[in-house]
């Protein structure tokens, strides 16, 4: 299960300050629980590790082998901010870095940009594989994945039928209504429901982060049970919640001690899109009414050598939260060498991950006496169990942490005002009046 801890804090607080804060996270926790705050109608994904039927599993696995048996080994996943997020960051941490298991089916992402490069990369990728698409949107105008999957229906289409590219499309919509649920009734795809009380930054654990995950080849029963059983852990009320813990010291931090900004952190490369899984859903669930802390990542030791050095000695705005991983999955360990030109035969015999750790402890106490406070939480290792808890964790955490400062934590009106001027820009129809108006101002 997920672990908190506050150590790499207790020379920046006071005790009686945490108790304060520990307080206030319990009525937000109360809040949270009664499910009579702001935003309370986007609860549904508290329940999502129990009340998720096995059939959504089991339907995803069909369409898996089914795909295999056509022999398709690449799988378009079509989305953007919590339409693949969530199942991206599982994939790239689940997977082996280099290698794609013979038989196994490719997931790679699209409809998350408008670059023309990317696209057309992308297509080069498709031009060489046999291919299939899941596209996930809501409405299905959303314009980033609605311009991806426009091109890349046209390519099934064109390559493989009507037919056929119908059998080697999922659309993940809204139950009853929008332009995508429409055009796959009309086309006969298969389809999942992205449910009404889940926002989209919420929903790895529905049909959304499901459906990739599964057609990547991992267990998302393990997942779901992971994130179940971190789930009962958080319902108990009490000062070592680790939800309350978290939520009640990056609150204090950022009211009592100025630090506007958090940095998650990770020494394991596997977790670089955990971070940015991360950043949508505490930027997106804090950052309104001129509230909220600013989510950043980093990947150590990598970032050690680039910005490292501004979080050592820059301005004294942040605090890190480190993701630990108590268990490496694979052993490599660093042989002897009789010229020991490189000085390291200090180190032989010893495990690759040994040297890890020492930089987490060492740039641990480097950061703490340079006066940035460290929250660290924890995990056993990288698995889809593991990694079930840890989403829940976060997701349980940024609800207690978004009411205790005082914001709804399940809507994101700001998001709108770009799209309305790059609509009026693009010269959308019902837009004209916005278009000129902008183009005076540019």
């Amino acid at each position: 299960m997920v672990k908190v801890d506050l150590k790499g804090c207790s020379t920046f607080v006071n005790e009686a300050e945490y108790k304060n804060y520990v307080g206030k996270a319990l009525d937000a926790f109360d809040t949270l629980q009664a499910e009579n705050g702001a935003g309370n109608d986007f609860l549904g994904w508290k329940s999502l590790p129990v009340d998720t039927p096995d059939s959504l599993i089991s339907d995803s696995e069909a369409i898996r082998d089914d795909w295999k048996a056509r022999g398709v080994d690449l799988a378009v996943v079509i989305g953007i901010g919590g339409s693949y997020l969530g199942a991206r960051c599982a994939i790239e941490a689940l997977s082996h870095q280099f290698v794609r298991p013979e038989g196994s089916i490719q997931v790679v992402f699209a409809g998350n940009n408008l670059s023309e490069d990317y696209l057309a990369e992308l297509m080069d990728l498709v031009e060489r594989s046999n291919v299939a698409c899941v596209v996930i949107s809501k409405s299905g105008t959303t314009t980033e994945p609605a311009v991806a999957f426009r091109i890349v229906k046209e390519y099934l289409e064109n390559k493989y039928g009507k037919s056929e590219a119908a059998v080697r499309t999922v659309a993940i919509t809204d139950a009853k209504r929008g332009a995508l649920k429409t055009l796959a009734t009309q086309e006969g795809y298969r389809t999942f429901v992205v449910p009404d009380n889940v926002g989209g930054r919420y929903s790895v654990l529905t049909p959304v982060g499901i459906l990739p995950i599964v057609l990547a080849g991992f267990d998302m029963r393990a997942m779901l049970k992971g994130a179940a059983d971190e789930r009962a852990e958080l319902l108990v009320k009490g000062e070592e919640n680790a939800a309350v813990k978290y939520a009640a010291m990056r609150n204090l931090l950022y009211s009592e001690q100025g630090k506007k900004v958090e940095v998650l952190v990770n020494y394991n490369p596997k977790f670089q899109y955990l971070g940015e899984w991360w950043k949508q859903l505490y930027g997106e669930s804090e950052g309104k009414d001129q509230k909220g802390i600013f989510p950043a990542s980093v990947n150590f030791t990598t970032d050690l050598h680039s910005v490292g050095q501004f979080i050592q000695e820059g301005d004294r705005v942040m605090f890190e939260t480190v993701v630990n991983v108590e268990k490496a999955q694979r052993s490599v360990v660093i042989g002897s060498d009789a010229q020991n030109l490189d000085q390291l035969n200090y180190l032989a015999g010893k495990h690759v991950e040994h040297c890890n750790a020492m930089a987490a402890l060492g740039t641990k106490l480097a950061h703490i006496d340079g006066g940035v406070p460290q929250i660290e939480i924890s995990i056993e290792k990288i698995d889809e169990y593991n990694l079930g808890a840890i989403f829940y964790f976060f997701e349980f955490a940024c609800g207690v942490s978004a009411y205790l400062l005082g914001v709804n934590p399940f809507n994101q009106p700001g998001v709108e005002a770009y799209k309305k001027n790059m609509f009026a820009l693009l010269r959308k129809p019902g837009y004209e009046a916005q278009t000129e108006e902008i183009l005076k101002r540019i």
